[in-house]
């Protein structure tokens, strides 16, 4: 069964050689540049994309509006997304032993942030890379860099692997 990453894990891509991507520092937060007109009634938080380039050659990438999805709640419902916020990576080239961060601000209710699922597909050298998904919560702690991982961040990923047991076992009932 597949098995989401959790917020702070990096991702490997098998079809891009070097290439890594990770979800981090999902954190309440207000926008730079105000809140949307949209966001009325909402919770603001935002979350980084990191791609980092281990390869021998740069990589073009692409990280922009609808390549991250950010869904939050039980359901999973769409979260708002501040486009005029946020900010992207458009064909910038991550040279070796480099890294580029995109800043996502989204807002949604209050009550759904504790759930925080983050799907992330990117484009290098104009060809695309598998989707990949991060969970999470806002107020949900990841570990310190170079800390073995910590009891929260260990039962949010069993929590989650509770979770995709339980609804595989409902979906052959």
């Amino acid at each position: 069964m597949y098995e989401p990453n959790v917020v702070g894990d990096w991702q490997e891509y098998d079809e891009h050689a070097g290439l890594r991507v990770r979800v981090h520092r999902l954190e309440a937060g207000e926008p730079p540049r105000g809140r949307d007109d949209a966001a009325e009634g909402l919770a603001y938080f935002r979350v980084r994309v990191t791609v980092e380039n281990r390869g021998e050659r740069p990589v073009c990438i692409h990280l922009e509006d609808g390549q991250i999805d950010v869904r939050t709640g039980p359901d999973g419902e769409s979260a708002f997304i501040d486009w005029r916020n946020s900010q992207f990576i458009e064909g910038f080239d991550v040279y070796p032993l480099r890294r580029a961060t995109a800043v996502v601000y989204a807002a949604a209710p209050e009550a759904s942030l504790a759930q925080v699922d983050v799907q992330v597909q990117v484009r290098a050298d104009e060809e695309w890379a598998g989707r990949r998904l991060w969970t999470g919560g806002v107020g949900v702690l990841e570990p310190a860099p170079g800390a073995t991982a910590g009891a929260a961040r260990e039962s949010l990923a069993q929590q989650v692997s509770l979770f995709l047991q339980e609804q595989a076992e409902e979906g052959t009932a």
